[in-house]
């Protein structure tokens, strides 16, 4: 299906600036159609969280970094993003939340050093805060939010108090989380938990997760960059085509780059059934038991073994494609609870229509 000159335009220009490296500029344009052809998500405000926190501290980069470069990749093109994410890292929390305690937000005033003027100039300010459960300042060792109390907390009260936003954001992005959320895990991810938990109050979202190196255990600037200009491509070609809903999460996994091969494109898959690591209980003791994690070989027969056909890792881990997947809280997309016209649409934009890596 052929789109319309404007948005090919639009899509064209924006594909353009983010792929300039960063902290390049670009002569503003000079009238409202230049404005908006290059700056795709205008006027689009966008609550930001993860389950990696907002400290990106750590030489793995599994602590945030994602977030960062989301949030550089998104208002490169125009949107108006507040980020609001776990005071620590509350990775595998779910869809889990808070039932008593306080709620403490912290503004991060100090940015890392390669994002302090990626947001510059935005109606909000783009302020980054922490959320921990403590009545009090947030300390080192203050306990965190859960991803998903990150938003509801934003949604129904802080991001009225904080950023002026008294009817909320037009769309909420998670991620992007260091190591792909699919298969069984998905159900475990806080980064799909929160998306699922800005569904749950009405508003669109989407989950944004990376592949890692080889190792599983170090995450590499370059995958998180090109996970995030993809990112804010497609969610501009999502806007663009008033496919933005909050019927369904869209879950979006990005495969490893680092060895220069790149991205396949986008492909409309399924949660799997499968499993790619598992947790595994290994007695410490009269009546400890240590958390360690097992990997899946995939051998036949194994009780890893994907059985679904057109999964999110089969398309991700083994064939390196990008893979777009529909989550509701109930997991019943597609079966009762919406309109299939809508996901007709969604499926065909992504398999024909949508930016390529």
């Amino acid at each position: 299906m052929r789109a319309p000159a404007r948005r090919l335009l639009a899509l064209a220009a924006a594909a353009a600036v983010l792929a300039a490296p960063a902290g390049a500029s670009a002569a503003e344009p000079r009238t409202p159609e230049q404005r908006t052809a290059v700056r795709p998500l205008a006027g689009l405000r966008v609550l930001l969280t993860n389950d990696d926190s907002m400290r990106a501290a750590k030489a793995s980069n599994s602590d945030g970094l994602g977030l960062y470069e989301l949030r550089r990749a998104l208002c490169a093109a125009g949107a108006d993003v507040v980020v609001m994410a776990p005071w620590q890292v509350r990775s595998g929390a779910g869809t889990a939340v808070s039932n008593d305690g306080v709620l403490t937000l912290a503004r991060r005033t100090e940015l890392p050093a390669d994002h302090r003027g990626d947001c510059a100039g935005t109606p909000s300010g783009s302020p980054v805060y922490g959320v921990c459960l403590t009545a009090g300042p947030c300390g080192p060792d203050s306990p965190s939010a859960t991803p998903a109390d990150t938003v509801k907390l934003a949604l129904r009260a802080a991001l009225a108090a904080k950023a002026g936003w008294s009817d909320g954001p037009d769309l909420v992005v998670t991620g992007i989380n260091s190591g792909p959320n699919v298969s069984a895990q998905v159900n475990d991810s806080g980064t799909v938990g929160a998306a699922l938990a800005a569904v749950e109050e009405g508003v669109p979202a989407l989950a944004f997760s990376s592949a890692g190196d080889d190792s599983g255990a170090y995450f590499p600037l370059a995958g998180y960059r090109a996970a995030a200009d993809f990112g804010a491509r497609l969610i501009a070609g999502l806007r663009d085509r008033d496919l933005l809903t909050a019927r369904f999460a869209l879950k979006v996994d990005y495969p490893d780059v680092t060895a220069g091969r790149p991205a396949g494109a986008a492909r409309w898959t399924g949660v799997g059934h499968g499993r790619e690591v598992w947790h595994a209980y290994e007695p410490t003791g009269a009546d400890g038991f240590a958390i360690t994690l097992g990997v899946c070989e995939h051998r036949p027969a194994d009780a890893c073994t994907e059985t679904v056909r057109d999964a999110d890792a089969t398309a991700l881990l083994r064939d390196g494609h990008i893979s777009v997947t529909p989550v509701t809280a109930d997991r019943t997309y597609g079966v009762r609870t919406t309109d299939p016209r809508e996901l007709n649409r969604l499926r065909h934009y992504i398999e024909h229509d949508a930016p390529r890596p």
